[in-house]
This record gives C-alpha cells, sequence and structure tokens, in this order.
C-alpha cells in the first residue's frame, strides 16, 4: 500500500507496545497474576496492562475519538469514530502458554464502517493491518483469501460455545455438516486471529455464533480488504448489529451461511 495514515501508524504502535508486554509475561504468569471475570472466563494483569498501553497511544495520538476495549476501558469522544480493542485476545491460551493469542485493534466510522484495522501476534511477529480501500497486508506483503473451491480441501476455523450453552446443540449439528464439506476443521481460541488467518488464505472459512465487537472488527476489515465476504449468520453484512460472523471467499462463504442458516434458525433474532 502506499503512504500509511496516522491512524494505521497510530495502531501499529499501539498493537507492538501490546506485543512487547505479552513477549516478557508469557510463559511466566502466576495464579495471582490471574483473575476470574466470569464464569470460565478469565483476565490477567498482562490484558490489562496491554490495554493501558494501547489506550494511552491512541487517546494522546486521537482524543477527540471513542473507545471500546475488552478490559473495560471505555471514552465516549465527539469524533463519532470510535477505536475498538481486544488488548489480548486469547487470554486462556496464554495463561496456559499455548502460543495463539494476538493483539487486535480497529477504527469504526460513524455508520459502522470500518476504517482501520491490525492484528499483531508476537509470537510469530505477524503484523496483519488493512485500510478501508487500501486492500489487507501481512508483514508488508499484500494478502488475498484462499482461492480454493473444492470441498475436501477446505481447512475452516471456528470458535465453539463455552459457556452459553443454550446455542450447543445448533453449534454441533453445523459443526458434523461443516466436518463433512471440509477436509479438516481448527478451533484454535482466537477470533481474530482466525479472521486474519481467513484473510491471508490460510484458513478457506471461519464462522462463529455471538462474538464481541473487539473479537471481530479488525478482521473483519482484513478478510474483506483481501477479496472476502462477511456477513452474520442470515447474511446481513452489517456484522455488529447480531455479532455472528461468516468469513470466506465466493465458495466456502455461500457454504457455511447455508449452513448457519439451517441449524441457528431458532437461536437468531
Amino acid at each position: 500500500m502506499g503512504k500509511q495514515s496516522h491512524e494505521l501508524q497510530t495502531a501499529i504502535k499501539a498493537a507492538h507496545a501490546a506485543g512487547a508486554i505479552t513477549l516478557e509475561k508469557f510463559g511466566e504468569l502466576t495464579l495471582s497474576e490471574i483473575q476470574p471475570k466470569d464464569f470460565k472466563d478469565f483476565v490477567t494483569d498482562v490484558d490489562k496492562a496491554c490495554e493501558a498501553a494501547i489506550s494511552s497511544i491512541i487517546t494522546e495520538n486521537f482524543p477527540e475519538d471513542s473507545m471500546l476495549c475488552e478490559e473495560g476501558t471505555v471514552i465516549n469522544g465527539s469524533s463519532g469514530r470510535s477505536w475498538i480493542v481486544d488488548p489480548l485476545d486469547g487470554t486462556l491460551n496464554f495463561i496456559h502458554s499455548f502460543p495463539v493469542f494476538c493483539i487486535s485493534i480497529a477504527l469504526k466510522g460513524p455508520k459502522n464502517n470500518l476504517l482501520t484495522g491490525v492484528i499483531y501476534q508476537p509470537i510469530l511477529k505477524e503484523l496483519f493491518y488493512a485500510e478501508c480501500g487500501q486492500g489487507a497486508f501481512l508483514n508488508g506483503k499484500q494478502i488475498t483469501i484462499s482461492s480454493r473451491t473444492q470441498k475436501e480441501t477446505f481447512l475452516m476455523g471456528t470458535g465453539l460455545p463455552f459457556k452459553e450453552y443454550h446455542y450447543l446443540e445448533s453449534s454441533i449439528e453445523m459443526l458434523k455438516e461443516v466436518i463433512h464439506d471440509s477436509a479438516g476443521i481448527r478451533r484454535a481460541g482466537s477470533a481474530a486471529l482466525d479472521l486474519a488467518y481467513t484473510a491471508c488464505g490460510r484458513f478457506d472459512g471461519f464462522w462463529e455464533y455471538k462474538l464481541f465487537p473487539w473479537d471481530f472488527a479488525a478482521g473483519v476489515l482484513l478478510v474483506r480488504e483481501a477479496g472476502g465476504t462477511v456477513t452474520d449468520f442470515t447474511g446481513d453484512p452489517d456484522v455488529f448489529q447480531r455479532q455472528s460472523i461468516i468469513a470466506g471467499n465466493n465458495i466456502t462463504h455461500p457454504l457455511l451461511l447455508e449452513k448457519a442458516l439451517k441449524h441457528f434458525t431458532t437461536e437468531i433474532p
């Protein structure tokens, strides 16, 4: 891409700052640094330190923008724009020293239009980024979604419910069908990273029911800028309404959408 905007440069700087914090503590967490946040949900001192670093860098550069962060930082700005931040997506992985986690930072415009997205995987030093209309990139090289078209070759990413059991049955039924119509499924525990991997073609498609904006905002822009399609489980491209995500190419997205419409009819409001 051409010259990076100040917004993108700031998001990258913030992601790198948070990434450095995670690398200092990866594999070194003590039990006292881990707190329960909700049933089967945890937060660590590292999540909080990453969020503080990111919010500080962004507010210093864009004091009039709003901010929504997973660990509670909320700023109501006057610009109409909002930064959506997951300071450490894959916290449970991080706690267990399972090296699949990332930092996710997105900028959303006043009409739910995604402007900037950055996802950083510090263990592999992989920086995914995109700006609206400028394409998607990994460490400076432009990326595109998978061009595979044969079901028996597809590798799909997903997430499964771990505490909201009322849609577990729907999830399992859809999973069974996707297993039949693919070569394999991965459930790695970081939706943001799954979307980044879909954007660069490592995954041929991704789906997950019930996510939060900080889980998917940056990844949705990456997939779209890489040539992919992203909607919710009804096919609506405004993913902020129902917060359920289907992403893929012109074969995998319709395939996953068809199954979602079939199995989640009673779940989708």
